[in-house]
């Protein structure tokens, strides 16, 4: 690759670390206070589901198990909390496969969610997020090579062996909780972008694919509906258990990645779906979910979709000490030395004009001990279709891929509240019989990064 390239491509790249160092700068943060329970004052959560809820670290409305984790900036403002969420990743990757598929480029997958809560009537709250990436910017060609991933267009054909870049607006909301006494939450969501109610938190905010720089194949059948046009959500909470539903656009976002642009059919809330979510202990947390989706993909306007997912997250605190004088309502344990997050998960589409199936199965699991080191499994077989060896033609299922990836990285601190995280992971993928003719049987993949993290 031509060394202009690679300068221009290195330059966006570290654009956007620049700009989370810039974004830090302007907050005022609070005094450091490991473990704190987020709940508005003299609000006690008695459930770890709604607790959980109430403090809208996860992307849309979903929701991962209650000791999980959540790296951010916190601070206060005329009576606001302010959260500052943010990830980057500036990668370079290698995919190889038999015939030249594959291929190499510099790239950054991120994303930035600022957010600020206040409480609002009594015993309600109101909570304001949005969240942006400038991988329209930071993955050029409108891709980033990855083998047998398929899922939306760049230039007007079908990408095949690549991932798309995300929207600049990933998601702009509004959120508002009610407690109906001690043990019931009612929520309300609105987006212009957002995530509906459909499947777990998406991978790029799940804590256990947090250290994995790409895509996971099975995202289009999983959660591809995490940048939605005009999301409306409402959820009871009860106890361990939550049950939402929403109404929203259900066509995939444009190529136009720099603003929302409209579809061939408007912007009209034209899907639907519900999730059932339940959490029996602060350790566990497990969904299903199914949606009615109308046209999603621009290639095939006619074609709506029934999508089902089911997942189950197990997340442990490794070493983790608590303070028992700490006042009520308040857990002042101090930071975890560890942390053993995982996720299963399940994802189902059906063509409701031909009645093709897809299914998608994904385990993965991230193991952070000693403080500030990182190795973690991903673990997939996912349908594929013949778009991959000719994208003009009908589409037809070819059967399986299956691809089996381990990482490491290690966090040092390069500046106040920003961590970077050198690192790589290696990916060996098998072919399904239909393909070992064009991809071989055994392709790989690897990926060489640093990943970049704003903390407290």
């Amino acid at each position: 690759m031509p060394f202009p390239r690679i300068a221009t491509r290195a330059v966006a790249c570290l654009f956007f670390a620049s700009f989370v160092t810039l974004a830090t700068a302007q907050q005022s943060i609070m005094p450091d206070m490991p473990g704190m329970n987020m709940s508005a004052p003299g609000t006690k959560h008695a459930d770890p589901l709604s607790g959980t809820i109430w403090q809208h670290t996860d992307s849309g409305t979903s929701t991962e198990p209650a000791s999980t984790p959540a790296p951010m900036w916190m601070g206060q403002h005329h009576g606001w909390m302010t959260m500052l969420h943010g990830n980057a990743f500036v990668a370079d990757t290698q995919q190889q496969a038999d015939n030249s598929r594959g291929g190499d480029k510099l790239f950054s997958t991120n994303w930035i969610m600022p957010m600020a809560m206040h409480p609002l009537g009594g015993n309600g709250q109101i909570t304001l997020r949005a969240m942006f990436s400038l991988e329209p910017a930071t993955v050029t060609g409108r891709f980033y090579p990855e083998l047998f991933q398929q899922g939306e267009t760049a230039f007007g054909r079908p990408i095949v062996d690549g991932q798309h870049p995300h929207d600049f607006f990933m998601e702009i909301t509004a959120l508002y909780d009610l407690r109906l006494g001690q043990h019931a939450l009612l929520s309300l969501y609105a987006a212009p972008v957002g995530d509906p109610a459909l499947g777990p938190t998406a991978y790029p905010h799940r804590l256990s694919a947090s250290e994995d720089p790409i895509a996971a194949l099975g995202h289009h059948q999983q959660d591809s509906s995490h940048i939605a046009m005009n999301v409306v959500t409402a959820g009871l909470t009860y106890k361990w258990a939550r049950i939402e539903g929403s109404g929203f656009h259900g066509e995939e976002p444009t190529e136009a990645r720099w603003q929302p642009e409209p579809s061939a059919n408007g912007h009209a809330v034209d899907s639907y779906s519900a999730r059932l979510t339940i959490s029996p202990t602060r350790n566990w947390s497990g969904q299903y979910s199914v949606a009615h989706i109308t046209a999603p993909e621009q290639l095939h306007p006619t074609e709506d979709q029934q999508r089902q997912t089911a997942s189950v997250m197990y997340n442990r605190p490794l070493g983790a000490h608590h303070d028992t004088t700490s006042m009520p309502g308040m857990d002042m344990a101090t930071h975890a030395t560890g942390d053993w997050s995982n996720t299963l998960l399940w994802g189902h589409t059906r063509s409701l004009a031909d009645n093709t199936i897809a299914d998608s199965y994904l385990a993965e699991s991230l193991l952070k001990f000693h403080t500030r080191n990182y190795a973690w499994v991903r673990i997939e077989s996912a349908a594929r279709t013949s778009e991959l060896v000719n994208p003009t033609g009908p589409e037809l299922p070819v059967g399986h891929v299956q691809a089996y990836t381990l990482g490491y990285d290690r966090d040092y601190k390069v500046a106040p509240h920003l961590l970077a995280a050198p690192g790589a992971q290696f990916t060996v993928y098998r072919a399904p019989d239909a393909l070992v003719s064009t991809y071989g049987r055994t392709p790989l993949g690897a990926v060489a990064f640093v990943r970049f993290r704003i903390v407290q």
